[in-house]
């Protein structure tokens, strides 16, 4: 391998992500957001009783909740202009 590194494309620990940050950035925050609330605005069913949690039954506000406490099925697919790609899933990103 001529100098380059060797690139996991499911990483399983944050100490395996080479393309963007080890977090989840803003912007994958809010399009995650954004469509889990779609989802559920289309008549997808929570993964969470908003009741029993304490959450409005906004479909923003049950979204996010279920993305900040790890309940989100998700993995973020990652490109660099280069031609890398690391498909990660949330959990990781989110610890």
């Amino acid at each position: 391998m001529d100098g380059q590194r060797q690139v996991k494309l499911y990483p399983t620990s944050k100490d395996e992500i080479v393309v963007g940050p080890p977090i989840l950035t803003k912007y994958e925050r809010a399009k995650i957001i954004g469509l889990r609330a779609l989802q559920l605005d289309n008549g997808a069913m929570p993964l969470i009783d908003p009741v029993s949690v304490g959450v409005r039954k906004d479909p923003v506000e049950i979204a996010r909740y279920e993305l900040d406490h790890g309940l989100l099925p998700l993995s973020v697919v990652r490109h660099t202009p280069s031609g890398l790609v690391q498909i990660i899933p949330i959990k990781l990103l989110l610890s």
